[in-house]
């Protein structure tokens, strides 16, 4: 089989790549007998077509003989192979409308698509992704912005470190008074996300004490969906109950929203779930969190000031408490910031691409070689031509008329 890494072709350009060049070299010598990998040339890449070279890695100009096509984010139309089968994050069984073009061509090219986020084990847990590193960048986003807001330090941008190592020597200068931080979330994004905390030293507290009690130095605290969702008939939470029936719950978040200065919203959120809280409880004296880092990037849903995306050359915008209007970023001292990167791990491509092929090689090299994999049929969602049975119910989307 022979495996092609493709040149990124979405724009803004993700600078991410499935696997690194010594992470090719070693699959290549492993595999000698089974698997050959080629490399699509690219000067935007975080990892240049040198590195890939010096690695006995062949770069090529023309990657369409290779049998599997390999990406990270959507393939623009146009560049789209007939009869040729991908592997990317195609962003549609969410039934995303930017992305129906993509689905239609992808089944009108007769091509073979599978979706890394649909890559699962035996118990239905996602083995490929890059949350938590969408976590350690958001975090460090938030407090960039911060200090931005508040004057007290000044980092270098997340993208301008050329790696984690470098990232986390910028958070030395990261000086904090006594305030305090909420995050959600408790998967891999919320372990990013406390990882960048822990590292500046920020003692994390109980969510009660949080609540109650008053310190003299920067804490945390980091709630999971049972600590401010509560059933509507009876105050009460169930964990399967609320993720079967989420609209059977209430939000009780405002109570963090009055303590806290700095929301890091980590938490998957499901569509029929309430909100965290309301537009109009912003305008309250009471509401006292002034820089939120939505990490999850939901527009319109957890939390109700994502009313668009940032973007990493423009990572913040403002929120006017009265007129709840957009603002330029830090445009009022009294506005809320708002940080809603997307695509946040490809400000460390390098370090994220790493984590990333490594998470490949265990779960998904493996099944390719296989005769069979329900792995993999499980993660297909477009084959010769039609939707597969998995993912039968994208029918509806893929035909809808065009808006």
């Amino acid at each position: 089989m022979k495996i092609g890494l493709i040149k990124e072709g979405k724009v803004p350009t993700d600078r991410r790549v499935p696997f690194t060049p010594k992470q090719l070299s070693y699959l290549s010598e492993l595999y000698r007998d089974s698997l050959s990998f080629y490399v699509e040339s690219s000067p935007l890449r975080c990892f240049s077509d040198d590195e890939y070279i010096q690695e006995g890695i062949e770069v090529v100009d023309d990657i369409s003989f290779c049998d599997l096509l390999m990406g990270v984010k959507e393939v623009p139309v146009s560049q789209l192979i007939p009869n040729k089968s991908y592997i990317f994050f195609s962003h549609t069984i969410k039934e995303q409308p930017h992305n129906r073009k993509l689905l239609q061509s992808i089944l009108e090219k007769n091509i073979t698509l599978m979706d890394y986020e649909v890559l699962k084990d035996e118990n239905g847990n996602r083995t490929v992704a890059f949350g938590h590193w969408a976590g350690i960048v958001g975090a460090y986003n938030g407090l960039w912005t911060y200090g931005k807001k508040s004057g007290l330090f000044d980092l270098k941008r997340a993208l301008d470190c050329f790696d984690k190592e470098e990232l986390e020597q910028e958070l030395v200068k990261v000086v904090l008074p006594p305030i305090k931080i909420v995050v959600t979330g408790t998967g891999r994004v919320g372990k990013g996300v406390v990882e960048v905390l822990e590292h500046i030293g920020i003692k994390e507290v109980g969510t009660k004490e949080l609540l109650l009690q008053y310190f003299d130095e920067p804490v945390f605290t980091v709630l999971s969906t049972e600590e401010y969702y509560r059933r509507k008939t009876d105050g009460g939470y169930e964990r399967q109950e609320f993720y079967s029936h989420p609209e059977k719950y209430e939000s009780h978040f405002l109570k963090y929203t009055e303590v806290s200065d700095i929301l890091m919203a980590a938490a998957y959120w499901d569509p029929k779930a309430p909100k965290l809280f309301k537009m109009e409880d912003i305008s309250s004296e009471e509401f006292s969190i002034s820089v939120i880092a939505d990490i999850t990037c939901d527009i319109d849903g957890s939390i109700p000031t994502t009313i668009k995306t940032s973007s990493i050359l423009n990572p913040i915008y403002d929120i006017d408490r009265e007129s709840f209007e957009v603002l330029p970023a830090f445009g009022k001292q009294t506005s809320i910031s708002v940080m809603a990167i997307d695509n946040l791990p490809t400000e460390l491509p390098r370090n994220a691409s790493e984590d990333f092929g490594s998470q490949l090689i265990q779960h998904l090299i493996p099944e390719l070689l296989k005769e069979e994999s329900k792995t993999l049929d499980k993660a297909t969602i477009a084959k010769e031509g039609d939707l597969t049975i998995e993912f039968i119910f994208l029918n509806d989307y893929v035909n809808a008329p065009e808006d």
